[in-house]
């Protein structure tokens, strides 16, 4: 993955977790801080540094709290913040990364820097205010201590995904911070779908038996979360949901059919599970059949805009099952 690639996501990831931890205070502008809880959640390796040195998504928010508190009370002004609430950045709109949480990140892509979730946190331990120091503090670290767990080569627990033969795919991976047991048995819990398959709005049973169980049938969102009318054509309104792979803990897997559409390809989304430092780690895999003949040589050159918007449902699929855990 080349620089450019890696730091469009790298940012993209940050700024919908920390606008998100910015939605639940009520707050339409994500500063520092927010930035900081983003990287404690995040998949790559300075989520990982966090973890492992015992500086979980819960333990974070209270330190930011405690902070905000101490800061007021050495005004002499009495804290009464209001109590946080549920994530709802995806139902509202109008949020902005604050001037200096926008200056670290463009920082974190200047020369010589990778441009990746540790370049941005490398940035964010050095910021001149000591706002994120006295939070390490509360955490009982420092950032010279954080730097160097940066720099310690740590294994990656990686889930794998199946292979399948004859099949278009592609992956992303997501931590959650919840343990696997609770993130499996959400993912195989079909009238969970909706909150991470955007495509479905809602779910009943069809009483239909495939071979492998029941089939549950699918229809599309009438609005988005922010309440937004969903145009969508008739023979896309619904979705036969079949699941194809159950193995307790490790691996979840559904099919998605539109039986209204003439030869249309089903899609299978596919979940690996894998314990590691402060919930699980995820990939996520979504494959569709190859198309044959004269159709794969007019999908040839579609082939870089279905991968960019392959990663886009993976991202949001992602970013979905982290939110139902925060």
């Amino acid at each position: 993955m080349n620089k450019l690639v890696r730091a469009a996501q790298t940012s993209q990831s940050l700024s919908l977790a920390a606008m998100e931890e910015a939605s639940r205070r009520g707050l339409r502008e994500a500063d520092i801080e927010h930035l900081f809880l983003a990287l404690v959640i995040n998949d790559q390796s300075a989520g990982r540094a966090l973890r492992s040195i015992g500086i979980d998504l819960k333990a974070a928010r209270h330190a930011v709290e405690e902070q905000h508190e101490a800061q007021l009370a050495s005004l002499g002004i009495a804290p009464s913040f209001p109590e946080a609430g549920r994530i709802v950045f995806h139902e509202t709109d109008g949020y902005e990364w604050s001037p200096r949480a926008l200056d670290l990140i463009t920082k974190s892509n200047g020369k010589n820097k990778t441009g990746d979730a540790a370049a941005v946190l490398r940035e964010l331990v050095a910021e001149p205010s000591g706002l994120i120091a006295e939070i390490l503090d509360r955490l009982g670290t420092t950032p010279d201590a954080l730097r160097k767990q940066l720099d310690t080569p740590a294994e990656k627990t990686r889930p794998v995904p199946a292979k399948v033969k004859g099949r278009i795919s592609a992956s992303s991976e997501t931590f959650v911070s919840a343990p696997m047991e609770k993130v499996w048995e959400f993912l195989a819990d079909p009238t969970r779908i909706p909150e991470w398959e955007p495509s479905i709005g809602s779910i009943e049973h069809s009483g239909q038996e495939a071979s492998r169980g029941p089939i549950w049938q699918g229809l599309a969102p009438i609005s988005h979360p922010d309440g937004r009318p969903v145009k969508i054509k008739a023979q896309f309104r619904r979705r036969s949901i079949e699941l194809v792979t159950a193995h307790r803990q490790q691996r979840i897997a559904w099919s998605f059919a539109h039986p209204d559409v003439a030869q249309d390809s089903s899609v299978l989304t596919e979940f690996a599970l894998v314990n590691t430092s402060g919930g699980t780690q995820i990939q996520i895999t979504k494959s569709w059949s190859r198309r044959h003949g004269w159709r794969s040589l007019v999908a040839w050159p579609l082939r870089p805009l279905q991968r960019f918007l392959g990663w886009i449902t993976l991202f949001q699929t992602g970013s979905a099952i982290s939110r139902a855990f925060r």
